[in-house]
């Protein structure tokens, strides 16, 4: 029989799972002073729900099983397209929510976790400029709250490099190939690839330039301007400019960059993309966009944006930056205990409980002792309290407990 093996490829201990636990409630609770409720959808969920969307998750990363009844059912491998299409069947008007969930996917080399947790936010509303600037202000607000002080929004629109595309009539496998150079910005290789291509000059000169757009806003926008081809492309400039206005006015300018080489995998995109970057992480620690469109297969119009926190890139940031805090703290109270005083102390055990104190008890006779912020001994002649470097005797709970409380009131 093989033997049974631990999968140790994520960290698992009880440390480590207060210190993921602590991140998520940073999230929610800066979610929640922005209005947003929490929400959750299924585990599993239809194949079709996915593989009918072009151009969302690779059908091939999809974990599949096969219900009793013969269907075909995928471990969830997105959050926003079953949201979407929970909030256009139930017309909900809430337009605000907030998820904490496990996704799954696989690569084809398996070379990477199949469960990660995401944290994300949908927000349904109208394509403006203020709804665009609250959502990413969402994203700079948590990430200052979780400590971080060296971190950068990348700001980009799916629709900018999608026009210079449609009127290059570019083939699709040769936009596979321009799309991976312009990911990696390898600049060397774009301009022999697009001399090969039946494209004007000036269009390719366009092309050639996206991967350069990155930086200042404004600097972008005006460098931007000697590529545009087309009214639309000038709009695209136009909306990205007064998103940028809004963030002015939350002072906010000094954490966003934006990036017109900026492309997701995901193309249901149809507006403003972006993805947040910290210091020493490689990969993105947040991606998000505006899909006014995923909605349509419901028929229904349901402008939205969202962005989605990977749980796990974050905490290695927040540990390569020192950042990282669990509840390693020690318990409020330990009470030992003489088998004659057993019943009385564990009563005072449920009060204390009650009163939300963490409270761990002991027969007298255990090995060693627990480091804890106050001890109790019940002994066979005297009831002790020890804590502050004092210790005092007490008659009965309520003394203690009036004690605890007047220790807790002076902190």
């Amino acid at each position: 029989m093989q033997q049974y093996m631990i999968d140790n490829s994520q960290n698992t201990g009880v440390e480590d799972f207060q210190m993921r636990d602590s991140l998520i409630e940073t999230l929610k609770c800066r979610f929640t002073t922005y209005g947003y409720k929490q929400i959750r959808t299924s585990t599993f969920e239809s194949y079709d729900l996915y593989a009918g969307l072009t151009g969302t998750v690779n059908k091939d990363e999809m974990i599949k099983v096969v219900d009793a009844s013969g269907k075909v059912m995928v471990l969830r491998p997105d959050v926003t397209i079953p949201i979407s299409r929970m909030t256009a069947l139930n017309n909900t008007n809430y337009p605000r929510v907030f998820y904490v969930l496990d996704v799954f996917r696989q690569t084809p080399a398996g070379d990477e976790q199949k469960e990660r947790t995401q944290a994300g936010i949908e927000y349904f509303g109208e394509n403006t400029a203020q709804s665009n600037a609250e959502v990413l202000m969402l994203a700079i607000h948590t990430l200052k709250d979780l400590g971080f002080s060296n971190f950068k929004i990348e700001i980009g629109h799916a629709g900018f490099f999608k026009e210079l595309v449609e009127k290059a009539a570019i083939k699709p496998d040769d936009l596979e190939v321009l799309l991976a150079l312009i990911q990696s910005k390898n600049i060397v290789e774009i301009k022999p690839f697009l001399e090969n291509l039946a494209i004007d000059t000036d269009l390719r000169t366009a092309i050639q330039a996206i991967p350069l757009l990155y930086g200042d806003p404004l600097n972008v926008i005006e460098r931007a301007k000697e590529i545009i081809q087309n009214e639309n492309m000038q709009a695209i400039l136009q909306s990205l400019s007064d998103v940028f206005n809004v963030l002015k006015d939350y002072q906010a300018e000094d954490y966003v960059v934006f990036n017109l080489g900026l492309i997701n995998n995901m193309n249901y995109y149809s507006g403003i993309i972006f993805q947040g970057f910290v210091n020493n992480v490689g990969k993105p620690v947040l991606m998000g966009g505006r899909y006014d469109n995923l909605g349509v297969q419901e028929n229904k119009q349901m402008p939205a944006i969202g962005f989605a926190f990977e749980i796990d890139y974050l905490l290695d940031a927040l540990r390569q930056q020192n950042l990282a805090t669990g509840h390693s703290a020690p318990p409020d109270m330990v009470i030992y205990y003489v088998k004659d005083k057993q019943k009385v102390a564990l009563a005072a055990a449920y009060q204390l409980r009650e009163e939300g104190y963490q409270v761990l008890t002991f027969p007298n006779d255990t090995n060693g002792e627990v480091n804890a912020l106050y001890t109790v001994r019940y002994e066979k002649n005297k009831q002790l309290l020890r804590g502050n470097n004092e210790t005092k005797d007490f008659t009965g709970t309520e003394e203690l407990v009036a004690r605890l409380q007047a220790k807790r009131e002076d902190l």
